[in-house]
């Protein structure tokens, strides 16, 4: 009797601890098909962009990543790499096209040569004002234009203005005329060395990352764009004179890939567009914070004289690009009107 109560107390231990084991088994099963469910479902997007991690541009991008984790529930989100580090702005365009990478920022001078939509917001002096400027981009022209690639491999999520760009360089520009035989460094953008031919200088494109080096060492006497280039990237130390023509207003955008863009769902889309909408606004209420306080800095700490300057004959010199521009296909040239009609 003694031996077979210890036989079935054996087999009812044995029982329970098989049970026990068998439990932790589908435990452990069912934690690891959650934990592959969620990865399945959180997606990190990889976005280049070749400004420091202090400037205004990543900042916004940053905000919207936050955004974008919030309101998927931390389905998606998005990491960003500052300072080129996967490659240069065309680069970086060129990785986006063949899916190779998921996000950039490059801008609007750089788009047209993947997009010919992009052209009309760099003609000089084609927004009268920052105010004209915004009613384009948060209205339906720019959401047009921002979707009008979508056949070349990307789609734009947004706009995040950079202000007015002027020239800068190791003398005073007042006029056409004091540009005239100069070295001008300009973006890789048809619009860009076309603008400075109309003004008289020699259009030279140089990377971004070389340009501070080509002014100290002379390679160009000028540059241009806007104040923040004289602080963030230090070019108030090797330029002595910041000239306010305030050519063009030449945004930075934001892409994403069609192959991103197409594994996410509607909902998901639905999220990129709020998030990136809500960094727009975000990005525009601190930019001219930004760009007034590079001017005072670039003043007062770096020794740079900011020069008023006449805008008209700028103007007159540059306006042959609107009808040249507007005459290379029906839509641009509905484009440009639609710009324009936008001023009133």
């Amino acid at each position: 009797m003694t031996v077979g109560f210890h036989d079935n107390n054996h087999n009812k231990q044995e029982k329970q601890l098989m049970t026990t084991k068998a439990l932790r088994h589908t435990a452990l099963i069912s934690a690891a098909l959650f934990v592959s469910a969620a990865s399945a479902q959180a997606q990190t997007l990889r976005l280049n962009h070749n400004n420091p991690e202090d400037h205004p541009t990543h900042v916004s991008m940053q905000y919207m990543s936050e955004r974008l984790s919030e309101l998927t529930d931390g389905e998606l989100d998005i990491r960003i790499y500052a300072n080129a580090q996967l490659g240069s702005q065309r680069e970086s365009m060129e990785l986006v096209q063949n899916c190779t990478l998921d996000m950039a920022r490059s801008n609007t001078a750089e788009l047209e040569a993947f997009e010919p939509m992009y052209s009309a917001m760099n003609l000089p002096f084609i927004f009268e004002s920052e105010e004209h400027f915004e009613r384009v981009i948060n209205g339906d022209i720019g959401q047009d234009i921002l979707n009008a690639s979508r056949d070349k491999g990307f789609i734009g999520v947004a706009f995040l203005t950079e202000g007015a760009r002027s020239f800068y360089g190791d003398r005073a520009i007042q006029s056409p005329a004091d540009l005239e035989g100069l070295n001008v460094r300009v973006q890789p953008s048809p619009s860009a060395v076309r603008m400075v031919e109309l003004l008289g200088g020699n259009p030279t494109p140089i990377d971004w990352g070389e340009l501070y080096s080509a002014l100290q060492q002379g390679v160009v006497e000028m540059a241009e764009n806007n104040p923040t280039a004289l602080t963030n990237a230090r070019h108030g130390e090797v330029a002595s004179h910041f000239s306010l023509d305030e050519h063009t207003i030449i945004p930075s955008v934001v892409v994403i890939s069609s192959c991103a863009w197409d594994r996410m769902s509607e909902d998901q889309q639905a999220a990129m567009r709020q998030a990136a909408s809500e960094a727009q606004a975000f990005h525009s209420d601190s930019w001219n914070k930004a760009a007034m306080a590079a001017l005072e800095t670039a003043e007062t700490e770096m020794g740079v004289e900011i020069n008023e300057v006449d805008k008209a004959p700028f103007i007159e010199a540059v306006m042959p690009m609107h009808d040249e521009v507007a005459n290379q296909s029906a839509e641009l040239a509905d484009l440009i009107s639609r710009i324009k009609a936008e001023a009133n």
